[in-house]
């Protein structure tokens, strides 16, 4: 018999880290557009499973070295290699007891929304009316809330009581009537500390401005994100000041020329690892910030015996340094 234990059992058992279910009436009232239900009209549960991201693969980027392996091991690796299999493996145990299951990983390009939640002008209609625009997008955070493996804290990022903000979600859609879990209600993780605030490079979360929303009944509220901000500073870039010559750190964005900020050692932003992976900033704010309050709070499970941060964080300066002869001048580095 299918049961919630015996499905978490086989995630667990396939490479999940944390397993969490919810029922689809938690999802009343939500947003057309981000309604699963909109997927799978029958669906009656939602399985959402949390992959760690290794305390290690953020190393590199704290100590200013090894940039590379944070997008590829803790961002593009997982999400596009590992996840994806464990999903689709989970999917095939289900439907192998007779029951349609739909594996939703990371990628959502296709999406008929964009980052702020606003319909993409000119790109899908609805097949019929009173249906969703293709394509859906299940947001992932809200998933791993109404599942009840942990909260959103004020940087949006989602936090569990075993990782913090450090892990993926992976989301099973199924026709399986599944035992739910309850929302979580366990030690508060975010206390509102602002570290994730202050130490953005891209000054993208409000420390002023929220956003409140209501998840099966809770109030959940985190802090305005600027994702465009996000977006540039993520890449190491931050907007070039009009009335200098600053030098070209990547291809403009957002309509905006883009140099070299304090959080990048590059000349030119590197290519993309694993289609995405081009964290640069390796989440200075709402990972690693957040990452060690909460260590220092002592709440987490996952336990270490050194602190992450062993030395003063460093800072580039830029203000006498060109593009060198050797290095080219449009187009991003290999």
């Amino acid at each position: 018999m299918l049961t919630a234990e015996v499905v978490k059992k086989e995630a667990k058992a396939l490479g999940a880290d944390l397993v969490g279910i919810a029922s689809m009436d938690r999802y009343e009232g939500a947003p057309l557009q981000m309604d699963p239900r909109q997927i799978m009209p029958e669906a009656r549960s939602l399985i959402v499973m949390a992959f760690r991201v290794m305390r290690g693969s953020l190393r590199g980027v704290e100590e200013g070295t090894f940039f590379s392996n944070y997008s590829a091991m803790g961002y593009g690796g997982l999400t596009y290699l590992y996840m994806p299999l464990v999903v689709i493996n989970l999917c095939r145990f289900i439907e192998d007891h007779g029951k349609e299951a739909i594996p939703i990983g990371h990628q959502s390009d296709w999406r008929a929304i964009d980052g702020n939640g606003f319909t993409r002008e000119g790109y899908s209609r609805p097949v019929e009316p009173g249906r969703a625009a293709p394509d859906v997008m299940i947001h992932l955070r809200i998933a791993g809330y109404l599942a009840g493996l942990g909260e959103i804290g004020y940087s949006k990022v989602f936090l569990t009581p075993q990782f913090g903000p450090r892990q993926r979600l992976g989301v099973v859609l199924t026709e399986a009537e599944l035992e739910p879990d309850p929302i979580y209600n366990g030690p508060k993780l975010c206390n509102r500390c602002m570290a994730c605030v202050r130490e953005c490079p891209g000054q993208a979360i409000s420390a002023t401005k929220t956003v409140k929303v209501t998840l099966a009944g809770h109030e959940v509220e985190w802090g305005e994100l600027d994702t465009a901000a996000c977006d540039i500073a993520f890449r190491g870039g931050q907007v070039a000041d009009p009335d200098h010559d600053s030098p070209e750190y990547m291809e403009p964005l957002y309509g905006k020329k883009i140099t070299r900020s304090p959080i990048t050692p590059f000349y030119r932003k590197p290519r993309n690892l694993y289609n995405t992976g081009q964290a640069v900033c390796g989440g200075r704010g709402c990972l690693r910030a957040c990452m060690i309050n909460l260590e220092k709070r002592d709440v987490l499970g996952n336990k270490f015996d050194e602190p992450f941060r062993r030395r003063k964080p460093w800072k580039m300066d830029w203000s006498d340094t060109g593009v060198p002869p050797e290095s080219p001048a449009k187009g991003e580095a290999d």
